[in-house]
């Protein structure tokens, strides 16, 4: 697209002089080292680094524009480049003047740039967005298994790794930057598919990262006090009030009746959703309500309700009165994108989650799981689930070196809750593991819970299935789908999934 095309485009832009403007900008980029040649740089300021550092390096790749909140401040590093300077209100490179665009909201014009670039690629497909504390992920992959089952191939972007169809391509972060997002789901476009689930994390809103996606559906899960800190949100109200922006860019809002938050987000959703707000959950007066639940180790089964019309009984193979709402939450987004309640209980029964109480086959008398849950709020979720259906919870926990997180709370949290701990390394990267362990152990010991240290994780793990008695939940908690270890030195190859199955074939 010609330069002067783009700008005309953005309400609240200008070219900062009369550069020639006749110029074909064929994507925008916020990582220098990205950019080549017909590439608009964005020099986004971001907590640590501010792109207009890297302008330069920009250029010298083949950036043919740039793009900028403070020309003064691009000004003033360009006055320092070795092969640029400035003259006026012009900025060249080599001789040459290079186009400047000036915006009053960098981020929002990056995204806006990306979706004009791809061609508005969201509004060719059905888009679910997922936003909340919890469940985005399992509930992204049910949403795709409901849509396997009903024949259609799908797209997902979120946290473990984002799909174009079969093909998997691996991610950096749960919401991905936009001029990352839109030309992904151009490519979905492109392969022809119909569509994609994406999980959006309030950071993704906060910073613009979905401006310009149109959302078939908005679907909110849950909040809790996950991500409050000085890089994240200040507090809870704040915290909420960005997971809500989503409605604003959907078609149908679908809220989780049944958490602390929901009188709030029903709210939002009233006042921004584009067309009609949807409920889910347990409690009387939800458009989508699951009753008679029954939970077990191998998961949970209830009938759902439309309308407070019987429409499905649905076997979900994954234990947890969390996979309850994840579930019915991906039943009713797929009911409002068309899918038939049948495919939905085909794509359901089948659904499997690497790492988010993920069953392990044992052939025995005792259940292992194996969970990502890392912190005390999601080690008491998944420990407080367990005991649901478990004679016993043994759960096996470490904490990843490096890491700014309370390990004595940790520690603590486990001692209270579980049955028996098993104390670990998890990623100890360039940490003394045995260092780790004594900090958690710090924590957990003056509960008077009954644990055992054993440092290292594959030990751990046969020793927990060597002693394992009848009814035994064993959660092997923090690594989920991961298949590696970060020790000091090197990182190796470690699937608990292999570990399981060697301790089971020593039985």
């Amino acid at each position: 697209m010609k330069l002067t095309e783009l700008v005309a485009k953005l309400d609240g832009c200008r070219l900062l002089d009369e550069a020639p403007v006749q110029l074909d900008i064929e994507s925008v980029e916020i990582d220098s080292r990205e950019c080549r040649k017909g590439s608009l740089f964005a020099c986004v300021k971001g907590y640590v680094l501010d792109g207009h550092d890297f302008a330069g390096k920009a250029l010298e790749r083949g950036a043919a524009a740039l793009l900028t909140e403070s020309p003064e401040r691009l000004k003033e590093k360009a006055a320092a480049w070795e092969k640029g300077y400035v003259q006026g209100d012009s900025i060249l490179w080599q001789g040459r003047l290079i186009p400047v665009i000036v915006t009053d909201n960098i981020r929002r014009d990056v995204a806006r740039i990306a979706d004009i670039l791809a061609d508005h690629p969201s509004g060719k497909l059905e888009l679910i967005g997922i936003t909340g504390t919890k469940g985005k992920t399992t509930t992204s992959y049910m949403m795709r298994s409901i849509l396997t089952a009903a024949g259609r191939k799908s797209g997902l972007i979120g946290t473990i790794c984002n799909f174009i169809g079969d093909e998997r391509i691996p991610t950096e972060r749960t919401t991905p930057e936009a001029n990352v997002i839109q030309p992904l789901l151009k490519k979905m476009v492109d392969a022809g598919i119909g569509e994609c689930v994406m999980e959006v994390s309030s950071q993704g809103l906060n910073l613009d990262r979905v401006g310009g996606c149109e959302f078939a559906v908005g679907l909110f899960t849950n909040l809790s006090p996950d991500h409050i800190g000085p890089s994240e949100h200040a507090n809870m109200d704040e915290y909420a009030a960005a997971k809500a922006k989503l409605f604003g860019l959907s078609r149908y809002a679908l809220v989780n009746r049944d958490n602390d938050w929901s009188e709030y987000m029903i709210a939002r959703a009233q006042a921004t959703v584009k067309e009609k707000l949807y409920t889910f959950g347990m409690s009387e007066g939800c458009e989508f309500r699951a009753v008679n639940v029954v939970k077990h180790p191998e998961g949970v089964e209830y009938d759902c309700l439309e309308a407070g019309e019987l429409k499905a009984h649905v076997v979900v193979p994954i234990p947890g009165r969390f996979s309850v709402y994840n579930s019915l939450g991906a039943y009713a987004a797929m009911r409002l994108i068309g899918i038939d309640p049948a495919v939905c209980v085909e794509g359901l029964s089948t659904v499997a989650v690497a790492g988010k109480a993920e069953v392990v086959p044992t052939g025995r008398d005792f259940t292992v799981i194996i969970d990502y849950a890392h912190n005390p709020d999601s080690f008491i979720n998944i420990i407080t689930t367990v005991k649901e259906f478990a004679k016993r919870t043994v759960f096996l926990f470490g904490c990843g070196g490096d890491r700014n997180r309370p390990r004595a709370l940790m520690g603590e949290t486990a001692g209270k809750y579980a049955d028996f701990s098993i104390i670990t390394s998890d990623n100890p990267r360039s940490e003394d593991p045995a260092s780790i362990v004594a900090d958690l152990e710090a924590g957990l010991k003056p509960t008077g819970g009954k644990y055992v240290v054993i440092v290292d994780r594959r030990e751990a793990i046969h020793w927990a299935i060597k002693h394992a008695l009848p009814g035994d939940v064993i959660i092997l908690a923090g690594k989920g789908h991961e298949t590696y270890q970060i020790l000091k030195d090197r990182t190796i190859h470690f699937d608990e999934r292999e570990v399981v199955r060697e301790a089971l074939a020593e039985l």
